[in-house]
């Protein structure tokens, strides 16, 4: 973990700051982001990542997003990149980090 990716995860946990109990966690070489219990998003290399599903990834595509890839033989089609847009914007960013919440909260109640 290079201070670079500590930097990008700090602002990304600051501009998430008026959402309760959000906080990041060691992962994949990366940062896990969790409301409470709830893992929505991704931290890694310097890029966002949030939990999508059929009713949201829409929006990431249209912004021709990709998915997590953690390495060359891995694709995490559940999560994908959050646009610099977006992550600038922290009004747009608590929008889609509490949608990421709601599709992990509603694939956890099947």
């Amino acid at each position: 973990m290079n201070k670079t990716d500590e930097s990008f995860k700090d602002f990304i946990l600051d501009q998430l700051s008026e959402i309760d109990s959000v906080g990041a966690r060691r992962i994949f070489g990366g940062h896990g982001l969790y409301q409470d219990e709830t893992f929505f998003g991704i931290v890694h290399k310097g890029k966002l990542f949030f939990k999508i599903d059929e009713s949201t990834v829409g929006e990431y595509r249209k912004r021709k997003m990709k998915p997590f890839r953690p390495n060359a033989k891995q694709t995490l089609k559940s999560y994908y990149q959050v646009p610099v847009e977006i992550i600038e914007d922290a009004d747009a960013l608590r929008e889609w980090a509490e949608q990421a919440v709601q599709c992990q909260e509603q694939k956890r109640k099947g």
